[in-house]
């Protein structure tokens, strides 16, 4: 009886674990010169796993843009869009990057994946 609880807890925190690690990010930009790129938790992401995510993008300005860049990636919403956008992205070792296209030097966060 212990065994049979002490495997189901097991495996039930083994099926977790892949949820969390691909748990959807959250990308905003606007209003004002706010760009960022959250993790479910609310922390901005820095560094990331190798894999899989969506991403739900909320463009909330008519005058910016949000533009992901990186190994194989290059995602972005039209600078006159604003609304919501979902996206499926697979992130590979190395350095992103996402901007606004029309202010690049002040609207602009780096992150790595490894």
């Amino acid at each position: 009886m212990h065994f049979r609880i002490a495997s189901s807890a097991a495996i039930g925190v083994a099926l977790l674990v892949p949820a969390v690690a691909s748990a959807a990010l959250s990308a905003r930009v606007g209003p004002g010169t706010t760009i960022t790129l959250k993790r479910a938790n609310g922390t901005l992401v820095k560094h990331l796993s190798p894999g899989n995510r969506t991403i739900v993008v909320r463009d909330r300005a008519s005058n910016h843009n949000f533009h992901l860049t990186g190994p194989g990636v290059d995602r972005r919403t039209g600078v006159a869009f604003t609304g919501r956008r979902t996206w499926s992205v697979h992130f590979s070792p190395g350095t992103y990057r996402y901007i606004c296209d029309v202010h690049p030097s002040t609207m602009r966060k780096t992150f790595t994946v490894g």
